[in-house]
């Protein structure tokens, strides 16, 4: 992984951290908990700073590229947008309809779907593997 050279990367908390200067990351294993998540081991400091996120969140953030940054921007253009044609009238979306082809309902769904976290899969039940 490529660390992206003087970054602010979000500790958690109010706590940010260049990321150039941030050495090592360790999960918590005991009292691990709300507000300790990670300890980040960082350039002139003898104790580690508690992160509140979790060691991938910040190796993440430490080496995403400026357009990893825009997703959540992305995620939240796509919730207005979708509130927007929550809103359309009936006389539009059928206007729309017959006049442009735009089909508001389905592009609602569409957009709907992309917002939804990914679902975990089904657990199957190991006893039904050797019947």
């Amino acid at each position: 992984m490529e660390i992206k050279r003087d970054r602010m990367v979000f500790l958690g908390y109010g706590k940010y951290w260049r990321s150039d200067t941030i050495l090592g990351l360790m999960p918590i294993e005991e009292e691990r908990g709300p507000k300790r998540r990670t300890n980040v081991f960082v350039e002139g400091r003898a104790e580690p700073i508690i992160a509140s996120r979790t060691e991938q969140s910040i190796l993440e953030d430490m080496g995403a590229s400026d357009a990893g940054f825009q997703v959540p921007a992305l995620r939240e253009a796509v919730t207005e947008l979708l509130a927007a044609l929550h809103e359309l009238s009936p006389v539009l979306r059928r206007t729309l309809q017959q006049e442009h082809h735009f089909d508001v309902e389905t592009w609602e769904q569409r957009l709907g779907e992309l917002l939804r976290a990914p679902r975990a899969p089904e657990s199957v039940n190991q006893n039904e593997l050797f019947d």
